[in-house]
């Protein structure tokens, strides 16, 4: 993988993403995507889409993640993941790029088809919290 050295087992990060992929509910496009995040207490969180017959209103796997990492006590997460049906690694789409940058910051590694990198490649000059800080002053 190119990117950042990282001694990470992202192989069993990947089996987690595929894992939850099974539970994804996807009766409409056919499209299931499973993603897992290492958080920095050392926890795993995982999340799969969830699609809705009003289709504006369906939930990537990505959103089903961040909601567990805050229903559990939150964190900031350090390592993410996304594959389809398929085991796949595939790109989180702009929503939920926005949302792991909110949750990991520009550290957070994301593995990519093209390799491990951090958030700060895979959605540069990101718009974030920071932002509204100098905003407010």
């Amino acid at each position: 993988m190119s990117g950042p050295v990282d001694d990470f087992d992202w192989a069993a990060l990947r089996a987690e993403a595929v894992a939850i992929n099974a539970r994804a509910y996807a009766p409409y496009s056919g499209y299931r995507v499973g993603a897992a995040a290492r958080v920095d207490d050392g926890r795993t969180v995982v999340g799969c889409n969830v699609e809705n017959a009003a289709y504006g209103v369906t939930l990537c796997a990505e959103c089903g993640l961040v909601s567990q990492l805050h229903a559990e006590g939150g964190g900031r997460l350090t390592h993410f993941v996304c594959v389809n049906g398929e085991a796949e690694v595939i790109m989180p789409c702009g929503r939920c790029r926005q949302l792991l940058w909110e949750n990991g910051g520009a550290n957070l590694l994301v593995e990519t088809p093209a390799g491990v990198l951090p958030m700060s490649e895979v959605l540069p000059q990101a718009f974030g919290p920071d932002d509204l800080e100098r905003a407010r002053a």
